[in-house]
């Protein structure tokens, strides 16, 4: 009992479903602070389709998860680890933000980006927080984050001057707790 109970620790798909609660209790914790039940309960669900589970598994949990470790806390957050191809977590990537409009990347089309209604920017913002902290980085450094990444986040005009706004407390919605 006590080897089964060592092995499930070390597999990889326990190591990650173990990161994806942690992650979905830390988002919902914050979109239950702004009245955002249902996307709470809701967001990221479709990480536990298999296309999306068994990829990010593979993807920071496999082979490469000392790489991933390192490249997370020069690079921030849970990305992709570098640049090689990886078809498999490129597909499940493509797969996750197309069904989960609180990704800023669902509201690009043809390379020019929409504006994001408000109850996703919301969730976006908890989504945020909660990666964070699900990562052990969460000191309320949202505003550090941003600065480091926002040359690359691709938003529109409105959307970006919402989120921009919300990170100096001006928006009466979010308050960074």
């Amino acid at each position: 009992m006590i080897d089964l109970l060592k092995s499930l620790k070390c597999n990889k798909y326990v190591k990650y479903l173990r990161y994806v609660l942690r992650h979905k209790w830390f988002v919902m914790i914050e979109c239950f602070k702004k009245g955002l039940i249902i996307q709470g309960i809701l967001h990221d669900w479709s990480k536990f389709t298999w296309l999306e589970f068994k990829a990010y598994a593979n993807h920071f949990y496999g082979p490469n998860e000392q790489k991933y470790k390192e490249m997370s806390k020069s690079k921030g957050g849970y990305a992709k680890t570098d640049d090689s191809p990886d078809s498999i977590f490129d597909e499940a990537w493509l797969h996750h933000i197309h069904r989960n409009p609180h990704h800023w990347q669902y509201w690009i089309v043809n390379d020019v980006p929409m504006e994001m209604p408000e109850k996703y920017r919301q969730e976006m913002f908890c989504d945020w927080i909660g990666a964070g902290k699900a990562q052990g980085r969460w000191k309320g450094e949202l505003k550090d984050w941003y600065e480091a990444h926002k040359d690359k986040i691709v938003l529109g005009k409105q959307t970006r001057m919402w989120v921009e706004r919300e990170l100096r407390g001006e928006n009466s919605f979010y308050k960074i707790s």
